[in-house]
Formats: C-alpha cells, structure tokens, sequence
C-alpha cells in the first residue's frame, strides 16, 4: 500500500462514499475493457522487468536497527523509501527491457547500486540485509513504536485493529530442524501489525495486454507453490524455527482483520490466495468490491465514468487503494502512464535474497515459466483445480525442497524433481519467447537447476547453519546471530546460495 494518505479519522460517510467510488471504478474496468481503452489491447507490450526487493536493517551485533529514516538519509536515492517497520526499507527497480542480455544488465545495476548504499548505511553503523525474514527479530521488536513516521502505516494499523476488534494473535507449526529434533511452535499475540514488517519480499511485476492479463494470473497462481519451495529463505522468527518459507503464514495472520467468529463463518481473509481461476482481470476488481470493506476510505471527488465520457483516462484513484489493501499472492494492478492505461500482474510470493544472483534467478524462472505456461498447447491451470493451487503454495512453504506438491499429469512430486524433469525447459521456452540470450537464460536457470541437486536454499543453508552452531554448544540466539552475520558475508561475496558453505 504505497499511496501517501494524511491521518484522519474516517465517518460512515466516508465509508459509503469510498464503497460507491470503488464500485464505479471497478464499472469503469469493465467499460476500458469492452471499448478497447487500455493501451496494450490486442498487441502484446514490450517485456519489461521490473522489480522492488524489500530489505533489512541490522546494526554491528546483527540486531534489527530501527533506523530507517537514517539510513535513507544517509543513502540519498529516491529508489530507496521507506517500509512498514523502521527496521526496514525498499528499492524500486525501474522496468527494463527483458531481452537479449538486459537481465544481466540489470543484475550488474542493483549489485552497484545495493553496494552503494550499503557502503553509505554503514556510515551510520547500520547494515542491508537482503533475507525473507531477520533471524534476530524478536517479539520486542513488534511493539507499536517500532512502525515507520509515514502517518499511512499508523492509520493503516489503526484500520486494520479497529476491523478486527483485539489483538493479533501468531500461531505457527514449524518443521522439526532434524529428525532428531521435535517440531517448534510460535504462539505470540502483538498489539501491531507490525509482524508483517518481518516478512521482506521480492515483488515482480508484469506488464500484460488485458484479453492475456487471465491467461497469466492463473498461471501465476498456477506455481506459486513451486515458487516458495525452491526460494524459501525465512525459516526463523522470535527465536523458533517455523516452515521453510514462514512469510506465507505470518503475512496471513499478522494483517488477518477477522475476528474468530467471523473466520469460523468463511469471511474471506485480506491475505488471500483467491478461490476460482478467473476469466477476466473484472472477476479480481470484482471481488475486492463484493467482499472487502474499506480500509482506507479516501475519496476524490471524480466520477471515473465522467472521465471516461468525456474522453479521458480515468485514475481510479480509489480503486488503486482499495486493491493496495486486499493482499492477494499474485495481485492485480491498473496504471496510469503518460495518460495510458495498463495493466500488470504482481507476483509477491517470493522472500528477498539470498543474493543479486539468486533474485535474478528467482524473477527469470518466473518469468520464463509463467509466459511457457500461458503458451502451452493446453492450459495447466484447466488441469487441475484451484484448491489444489492453493494446497500446493502451503505445502511449498512449510516442507521446501521436502514438500509433496500435486501436479496435473504426474500426481505428488517433489519440486527439485518437477523442476529438473519439467519446469526448467518450460521457463527456458518461455525466456526464449521474450528474446532473452542464452547466455542470460543459462546464468539463471542454472541457478534454480543448482538449488534442484543440491537441495539448499536460503532457508535450508540457515537452517543447517543454526544446527551445527547449535550442536557445537551454542544457545538459540547466539547460533541466529552467528549464523546471520556468515549470511551477510556470504551475500555480499555473490556466489549463489546453493554454492555456501555452512
């Protein structure tokens, strides 16, 4: 949710307002839709890749730094802002042509610019950590005080406390560290949503033409499980091992605004996979208007209908904010550019990190698989239901590499065996498709091929790191911290994380 909103407090007024005005905009969708109004219809777009990977800020003991708007001072780029937490930050990765050997530009441009602002955090004694989740994050560190200046994190937090009506409680089933270990369990309650802040993403966007945008959601949607396990980086919170990929349950909770009565009678949570493969980016508009209340009511005073009447490309001012705070894995986005209208899908389901490389490799696979997917003779998504999608994004999280995914054609699969045997000559076929070189193509996918073999991921190196710490004597938050500040150097030489030693 990145729109600037001023503190306020809002009337039911406000509220019928801003549900009228939402639901105008999501009729005027359907109206750009049926005139031919957004600028890429009938004509695929340039591929472009873009990008924003979330950070961490750690201090010279490897502890969260709640520093923020120091750090961002000191680093003085504008692609640099703020996050949620004030242990956090993000960089905009501006889109970029997605051919020939552009990714390995683009890889070669946020390494120099990462370094540059690290070089210039560290000025101030802080630190970057490019990681799915801070190891050293405690309950402590949750406290209301911790949300980052910016009024809209406050008023966002207020909204959500006062949907819900108490407070927030995590409850998190993790994955034994060994067979010799018992499985570890997080039961926290917090009075701030501020446990979505330890949830650090890549976020990939995807710029489509609309009578595609189905086509490419559902084949978002489609491997979204795969995804996680082959990218997990996040096994640790508060001092408890939990899943592989743990950002998936704690995003769920820690901005869940139902109360339990209202889960026990099926209300759609905010953090949502979905429930149907869809036909149209209207189904998605659709239901953020027939079964989310408003958040954040902040009304124009713009009829997006007029607009359109008298010739011009409507903003969809509340539509935009109210889609901001309906936080689905792969997202639905309507822009304004240069008064033209687009549309892209946004993929958040994947950790930040290990490295540069690594993220390259995690946008290339998607990227590659998505475009193979929606050119395959027969759609992957008519061959398997949707709750088997939804089935496969939490089994990929908790197990990683372990996990049991079901798969059309092929039954329950192991992801390192689904990729070697099938995925990664789809993603290739889809990568060629964009016009990206072999040399880009073979850089990557040999990295997502690597973590295949060898089994470790981001989230399986941490894990093994703090057990042999463990084993050699030392006591949970001695082995994170240790095991952290190996992670940063280890990040900082580059070298993908299925190549690390523990």
């Amino acid at each position: 949710m990145g729109t600037d909103v001023a503190e306020r407090e809002f009337t039911g007024d406000d509220r019928v307002r801003f549900r009228r005005q939402v639901s105008r905009g999501t009729e005027a969708i359907a109206r750009m839709l049926a005139d031919g109004l957004f600028t890429d219809q009938g004509r695929p777009p340039e591929p472009l890749l873009g990008m924003e990977v979330e950070l961490n800020l750690v201090d010279e003991d490897m502890n969260p730094a709640m520093a923020n708007a120091t750090v961002l001072d000191a680093i003085a780029d504008p692609d640099y802002q703020t996050e949620l937490g004030q242990f956090n930050i993000e960089i905009n990765v501006s889109p970029r042509p997605f051919v020939t050997d552009d990714t390995i530009s683009l890889e070669q441009a946020l390494r120099t610019s990462l370094n540059r602002a690290e070089e210039r955090a560290s000025r101030t004694d802080n630190h970057l950590v490019m990681i799915g989740m801070l190891p050293t994050l405690t309950h402590e560190h949750f406290a209301h005080q911790w949300i980052s200046a910016n009024p809209r994190y406050d008023l966002l937090n207020r909204q959500i406390f006062a949907a819900r009506g108490e407070d927030i409680e995590i409850d998190i089933a993790g994955v034994p560290l060994s067979e010799r270990h018992a499985g570890e369990r997080l039961r926290t309650t917090t009075d701030s949503i501020l446990p979505e802040a330890a949830c650090t993403s890549l976020q990939l966007h995807l710029r489509v033409a609309p009578e595609d945008f189905a086509a490419y959601w559902n084949a978002a949607q489609s491997i979204a499980g795969v995804q996680v396990a082959l990218a997990g980086n996040a096994p640790f919170l508060a001092g408890t091992a939990l899943w592989h990929e743990s950002r998936i349950p704690v995003f769920e909770q820690a901005t869940d605004t139902r109360p339990l009565e209202l889960k026990n009678q099926g209300v759609r949570p905010r953090v949502w996979f979905g429930e149907r493969w869809i036909n149209t980016i209207f189904d998605l508009f659709e239901e953020n208007t027939r079964y989310f209340p408003a958040l954040l009511p902040v009304c124009s005073d713009v009829d997006p209908i007029d607009e359109i009447d008298a010739g011009r490309i409507p903003a969809l001012d509340e539509l935009r904010l109210h889609n901001g705070t309906v936080y689905r894995w792969n997202r639905p986005v309507y822009d304004v550019v240069d008064d033209r209208a687009h549309l892209r899908v946004e993929n958040r389901v994947l950790p930040a990190g290990p490295t540069v490389v690594d993220t390259m490799a995690n946008a290339a696979f998607y990227y590659g698989l998505v475009r193979g997917l929606v050119e395959s003779d027969r759609p992957l998504w008519s061959q398997m239901s949707f709750n088997a999608a939804a089935e496969n994004l939490q089994l990929g999280a908790r197990g990683g590499m372990e996990a049991q995914l079901y798969w059309p054609n092929v039954g329950w699969v192991r992801p390192d065996e689904l990729t070697l045997r099938r995925l990664i000559d789809v993603a290739d076929t889809g990568l060629r498709a964009y016009g990206v070189s072999g040399k880009a193509r073979s850089r990557y996918l040999s990295v997502i091929e690597g973590r295949a073999i060898t089994h470790q991921t981001g989230s399986a190196w941490q894990r093994r790191a703090v057990l042999a710490r463990e084993d050699a004597g030392e006591d949970r938050a001695q082995a994170l911290r240790g095991m952290l500040r190996d992670y940063v150097t280890q990040m900082h030489e580059g070298e993908p994380v299925h190549t690390w030693s523990v």
